[in-house]
């Protein structure tokens, strides 16, 4: 198995539109409190390598002096999970009216094999891991980095005909969402 045989093709087409189509993720970015350790923990312990770092005293997008170290981790598709150290300690504070379960980030792995292992692998490391949980068409398992991000590792267990039976129901399944959010709303069980 090449190491992308378990990215699997698109579910659906997107809309013939004028605007031009989103090919993927580049990378995403988070701030951290600690360049070094969380090099440590992305590199030395989940094996992404740290392929670029960029150091700035002035945000290019706005000219604002904000000193920052800027570095980016490469997942097997190409894609990179990046993060800014401010040079300050500080990690992103999480949103008090969120729960911590909600915001977090999810990355694939090839197989349930490999899902465990990884847990294993987690553990050994000293870090707590939640899981394995299984939900409709994915296993995962949950942990916090040094910076205090949830990542959830997870691999799809449906198969492509549960996928797109999933793809098929979505937009009927928008359809309740304002009946069940009132009575959410209302402290009423969904």
């Amino acid at each position: 198995m090449t190491e992308l045989a378990f990215r699997r093709p698109p579910l659906r087409n997107a809309p013939n539109t004028e605007f031009p189509r989103i090919g993927g993720l580049h990378h995403v970015a988070y701030r951290c409190k600690n360049a070094e350790e969380t090099r440590r923990f992305y590199e030395d312990i989940l094996k992404l390598p740290l392929v670029a770092v960029v150091h700035h005293d002035h945000v290019p997008s706005t000219g604002e002096y904000s000193p920052y170290f800027h570095l980016f981790f490469e997942m097997a598709d190409g894609s990179c999970i990046a993060f800014f150290d401010l040079y300050d300690g500080n990690a992103t504070v999480p949103d008090p009216a969120t729960p911590a379960w909600v915001n977090h980030l999810a990355l694939q792995v090839a197989d349930e094999a490999a899902l465990l292992d990884a847990k294993q692998r987690l553990e050994k490391a000293g870090v707590s891991v939640i899981g394995p949980a299984v939900h409709e068409a994915i296993k995962s398992i949950y942990f916090f980095d040094p910076n205090g991000i949830r990542i959830e590792l997870t691999c799809i267990i449906a198969s492509r005909e549960q996928l797109l039976a999933r793809v098929d129901r979505a937009h009927a399944a928008m359809k309740d969402y304002e009946q069940l959010a009132a009575k959410a709303r209302a402290g009423r069980p969904a």
